[in-house]
């Protein structure tokens, strides 16, 4: 829904400002486009449409405060079809999360982010 969203400029207006308090951004999605570029800060979990990448996802989530701000992104294809942000959303959500929201890529993250000139980070940071 409207209201688990998050839209590209606002997270990026995050992300850039040092006085923030960032959420956590937990990305979802294939390690290969990871190491390419990825939002800055952004955890690797690895791709929510299998199951070690659930199990990734839960043992990262494990050690976190249920009121923590959590963002989660994939941006490997449309989002109509990701296979991967809707699995980890459900996931975080059973395990009791209450402020979790999906980055909004209606494309995917090259046209909606790094075309856009929001910052990005590449190799193997986190």
């Amino acid at each position: 829904t409207a209201d688990r969203l998050v839209e590209a400029e606002q997270l990026a207006r995050s992300v850039s400002d040092p006085n923030s308090q960032n959420p956590l951004v937990l990305y979802v999605g294939p390690a290969v486009l990871y190491r390419r570029a990825h939002i800055p800060g952004a955890k690797s979990i690895g791709p929510t449409s299998e199951p070690d990448g659930l199990k990734n996802l839960g043992s990262e989530a494990q050690t976190l405060g249920r009121d923590r701000e959590l963002v989660l992104y994939c941006g490997c294809c449309p989002w109509e079809v990701c296979p991967n942000v809707r699995p980890a959303f459900r996931t975080l959500q059973g395990m009791g999360f209450k402020r979790v929201k999906v980055l909004y890529l209606p494309h995917n993250l090259t046209q909606d982010w790094i075309k856009k000139g929001f910052p990005i980070q590449k190799g193997e940071s986190h």
